[in-house]
């Protein structure tokens, strides 16, 4: 870390720990010596640190209260079944594995879920463990609920923090240089700046979850996130089209075309203005609908039927100059629809395709359960993170019941804290943990031995090394936070029992049986993380977009003949493929790069995983587009070509979908470079109508995708 972050990372970590510090000293403090409840005193503490210190909630102060607030009710349901189930060991056991595995699978629906789980998994622990004492449930609830309240109350009134612009405010700000492009289009010299270009690709840029603070990102399963995330894809895509424009030779363009980038422009500014609170934008929705009608049937009119050359007045240039408008224009208008959905929900008063936005009209019930389903299977790194956790923790329960270890809650919390997504990240890991630990507990074991049963000692220090163990923990890294919380919790056990040195010998098993379990399972378990997913889940998609890009081709040549309701089971299939690719990026960003060279097992760098998902979400946008009404077959000669385009497409989409798949036969291939030429693109047929450019430059904009995919770097 650099010097000039080092300020800044202990000023975030120290602003966190004194919320946590004076509100769990203060909780503690009050049940231990004013109301003599060494129970609810224990609750209150370690309710606070499981919330505000394990737990990684995004957001500002403000918003993290509120997500404790709606936890509350959760924290109270874990407390009081881990009180329940503690008094046999089976049912402790099972219960681990059922409360495990739920905690860790609900990150499906976000980052502050997936933030909450594990200090949420702390709150089942620590009743499942001695005193089984169901009568003190009451003191436990007590305990609970006046932490996490005062936590809430911290969080929102101590040192909250500035709030970040929403993602409502960047896809906002997209919008408006989207309709700067298209306004300096649509009037002379009808061409964008290299500086309007940067400017175009750095507000899309700012759209990608990577640089979003998590708190922000419309990761989740309800309508607003999901229309939202639409919002994004189709505001890039329309800065990403806009930016592509082809030039028209020999003067301006037509007046059709400049009426579809003026109202495409008009109905970007009112999209902007709508996600701050403007009104629904309808009127330059419809404006772009008719306009974007006009320049449709003005394209396809001069279109011949005797197979003779296209009217001398629409050249094709100016016909590839259309298609390219009309996908603009279909981007604009995805996004009007989708922004609408975002801020007005079922209200929308834009036009919606029960296809394209399936989610605006469903309820939040259904919408979850669509979320769940989609991901309850093993090759999703959310179901395979929740087993590895929930089997890890489950042993660690069995290991501590059987054999009576002493502490055994500090095992299962070394589990829980430990185990990580690869094997490499875990061992690395362990080892800085057990050397902290070890200096932690010789520290706890000399501190001991010199104050013995002062209890006044550990009372005062407590809160001091409290503030000190959350500043300089999450900075300094694990090894430094298993050592200042070993010493940490030996002061807050003394205070309840009258104190050994043996206590750090038993935090030193603890953590070593903890640790041990962890690496066993992070073994087991799926040890290379998102690592293989990534490669699997990304060759499926373009395996599955390269049969639609085949099915759409064809479709088009032989005038919508095949376009059958298979194909929407062809679309759904994408769009599964297109979340599970996603869910594995996101994880792969956030694990270490493995060991180097590449192999079986191991992501290739050089990958641009990006371009690989943006390739999906194209696949599908164009299909959907482009598969409408029969219309009349395109001639023998471009229904040659469109097929066979769509063949070479497709054929570089498997080539690039066997180099990224972990299982091939040649796992150390790397991925191909695809020239865009190749295809073929500037040769057009006689006789070619509108829907033969549309395709082509449906077709193009994938080549460009899958370009882009073997010159990228890891992100």
């Amino acid at each position: 870390m650099s010097a000039g972050r080092i300020p800044a990372a202990y000023a975030a970590s120290g602003r966190r720990a004194l919320r946590v510090t004076l509100v769990a000293a203060a909780g503690f403090y009050l049940f231990r010596y004013g109301l003599d409840s060494p129970v609810a005193a224990t609750y209150a503490l370690f309710g606070t640190v499981a919330l505000g210190g394990l737990s990684k909630i995004p957001g500002t102060g403000r918003q993290r209260a509120a997500t404790v607030l709606r936890l509350l009710p959760v924290c109270w349901l874990l407390v009081v079944i881990g009180t329940g189930l503690s008094v046999r060991t089976w049912s402790a056991v099972a219960g681990m594995f059922v409360v495990g595995f739920a905690l860790a699978f609900s990150a499906v629906g976000g980052p502050c879920p997936a933030g909450a789980a594990p200090g949420l998994q702390l709150l089942y622990i620590l009743p499942s463990f001695p005193p089984y004492d169901p009568g003190s449930l009451d003191e436990r609830l007590i305990g609970t609920t006046t932490g996490l309240a005062l936590f809430a109350a911290a969080e929102a009134l101590i040192l909250p923090g500035p709030a970040p612009p929403s993602y409502q405010e960047w896809a906002a700000r997209a919008a408006h240089t989207a309709a700067h492009c298209a306004t300096l289009l649509a009037a002379p010299p009808y061409a964008l700046t290299d500086a309007d270009i940067r400017a175009a690709h750095e507000a899309g840029r700012s759209l990608r979850s990577l640089f979003v603070p998590e708190a922000e990102r419309p990761a989740g399963p309800g309508r607003r996130d999901r229309a939202l995330t639409h919002t994004g894809l189709a505001v890039r895509t329309l800065l990403n089209r806009l930016t592509q424009l082809p030039a028209t030779p020999g003067g301006p363009p037509e007046s059709a075309v400049i009426a579809v980038l003026h109202a495409a422009a008009r109905l970007a500014t009112a999209t902007a203005s709508h996600l701050r609170a403007g009104p629904s934008p309808v009127a330059p929705y419809e404006e772009l609908v008719a306009a974007r009608a006009h320049l449709s049937a003005l394209s396809a009119a001069p279109a011949p039927t005797d197979g003779t050359a296209p009217a001398p007045d629409l050249p094709p240039a100016v016909l590839r100059r259309h298609a390219a408008v009309l996908e603009a224009a279909d981007a604009a208008l995805t996004m009007g629809t989708a922004a609408d959905i975002a801020v007005r929900g079922r209200k929308a008063s834009v036009e919606v395709s029960p296809g394209r936005f399936w989610y605006a009209t469903a309820g939040a019930p259904s919408l979850w359960w669509h979320r769940l389903r989609g991901h309850a299977e093993r090759r999703s790194v959310f179901f395979q993170n929740a087993v590895r956790i929930a089997m890890a923790l489950t042993a660690a329960r069995l290991v501590a019941g059987l054999d009576t270890l002493p502490h055994g809650f500090w095992a299962m919390l070394a589990t829980l804290t430990l185990t990580r997504t690869t094997m490499d990240e875990t061992w690395s890991t362990i080892r800085r943990a057990l050397a902290g630990t070890l200096a932690g507990a010789l520290v706890t074991a000399g501190t001991l031995a010199l104050v013995g049963a002062h209890t006044a000692v550990y009372a005062a220090v407590l809160p001091v090394w409290m503030l000190v163990a959350f500043t300089v923990g999450p900075v300094k890294g694990v090894g430094w936070a298993q050592g200042l919380f070993t010493v940490l919790v030996a002061l807050v056990f003394a205070q309840l029992a009258p104190p050994t040195w043996r206590l750090a010998e038993v935090r030193m098993l603890d953590v070593l049986v903890g640790s041990a379990i962890g690496a066993v399972f992070g073994l087991l378990a799926w040890p290379r993380g998102a690592h293989d997913e990534l490669r699997r889940a990304t060759a499926g998609l373009l395996r599955r977009a390269a049969e639609i890009v085949v099915a759409t081709s064809a479709s088009v040549a032989e005038g919508g003949a095949t376009a059958t309701p298979s194909g929407v089971t062809g679309h759904q299939s994408l769009q599964h493929a297109v979340i599970l690719a996603e869910s594995a990026y996101a994880q792969f960003q956030s694990e270490p790069t493995p060991f180097g060279g590449r192999g079986r097992g191991v992501a290739l760098p050089e990958v641009d995983w990006q371009a690989t998902l943006m390739a999906g979400h194209h696949t599908l946008w164009g299909s959907e587009r482009l598969l409408g009404p029969p219309h009349a077959p395109p001639g023998p000669a471009a229904a040659e070509s469109v097929s066979g385009l769509g063949d070479r497409v497709a054929g570089r989409m498997l080539l690039v979908s066997a180099a990224l798949d972990p299982g091939a036969d040649t796992p150390t291939a790397s991925v191909p470079p695809i020239d865009p030429a190749l295809a073929g693109f500037t040769t057009e047929p006689p006789g070619a109508p509108r829907l033969y450019y549309a395709t082509v430059s449906w077709l193009g904009s994938l080549m460009n995708d899958l370009a882009r995919i073997a010159h990228g770097s890891r992100e």
